[in-house]
Formats: structure tokens, C-alpha cells, sequence
């Protein structure tokens, strides 16, 4: 596995063969893509998902852990809470999907623990389709100015 640029580490496992168009695209795409990507993403004790977003819809999937991730996005001035692990009684599911476009950050509930999780993205990632969040985000949502900031990249 290799340093993410957004905080923990990852390997990519999957690139569909089968690649779509841009003008089969939505607007935004600066060339084709192929259908879907996937990769296995690690946190462990320290590692934080600082805030970034993608142009494509991201499924985060629980594989193996001793802590589940918390992950928040933004949508409509709102923080959103989603918790991908394995103890359904405390709310965590196997699957959380991040919708395409939202700001989004993910990090241990148990910050000395480590939560291993695959991420499928489609239309596939390209690294210049992310974009990692910097304080301009602190001023554009100023009431969730505590939240972000923890999730930032210092």
C-alpha cells in the first residue's frame, strides 16, 4: 500500500476495461473514464481522511477492523455523519455511499484502532478529478467551522 494524499493508504485493485466517452459524461469530466475503479483504503492509530471531494459517486465498503470509520460530508450547509463497520447495533453498515461532488472526510471511532475498507468509485477516479479542501472551506460553511477544521490537512 502507498500514502493517499488525503491521509492514510490505499492500493487500487480494480480499473473497469471498459472506458466511457466524455460525451457520454457528465459535465465536468476533462476526458473519458473508465466505467468504475476500486481500491482498498487503510486507517490506522493517527491516520485521518482529511476533507476532499470527487466528481464521481464513492461506496465505501467495510472489510476488516477494530475500530469502523466515521465518515461526514457537507451537503446543503449540513454535516452528515455515516458510519461504515460492522456493529449494526450502533449504527454502522457494511456499505455507506458519498454522493459525487460534496465535500467529505473520514476517521477512526476508535482513535487507537485500524479499519481496513474498499472504495468503488464510478465513473472511475482520476487523481484530477479530486480535490483536496483547504480553509476556504472554514468560509463557506462557518457554522461547521469546528468539524472541518479538525479534518483539514495542516
Amino acid at each position: 500500500m502507498e500514502r493517499h494524499p488525503e491521509g492514510g493508504w490505499f492500493r487500487e485493485i480494480y480499473r473497469s476495461e471498459v472506458v466511457a466517452a466524455k460525451s457520454t459524461l457528465p459535465e465536468g469530466f476533462s476526458g473519458s473514464r473508465n466505467f468504475s475503479t476500486s481500491i482498498y483504503y487503510l486507517l490506522e492509530k493517527g491516520d485521518l481522511s482529511v476533507f476532499h471531494r470527487i466528481k464521481s459517486d464513492e461506496i465505501w465498503h467495510f472489510y476488516t477492523g477494530t475500530s469502523a470509520m466515521e465518515i461526514l460530508w457537507v451537503e446543503n450547509g449540513q454535516l452528515v455523519k455515516s458510519y461504515v463497520g460492522n456493529d449494526f447495533e450502533k449504527g454502522e453498515q457494511f456499505q455507506v455511499i458519498v454522493p459525487k461532488n460534496l465535500w467529505f472526510a473520514a476517521q477512526l471511532v476508535n482513535k487507537d484502532g485500524f479499519a481496513l475498507v474498499g472504495c468503488t468509485v464510478s465513473p472511475g477516479f482520476y487523481f484530477e478529478d479530486f480535490e483536496m479542501a483547504d480553509e476556504r472551506l472554514l468560509n463557506e460553511f462557518p457554522s461547521l467551522a469546528k468539524e472541518i477544521n479538525m479534518l483539514l490537512k495542516k
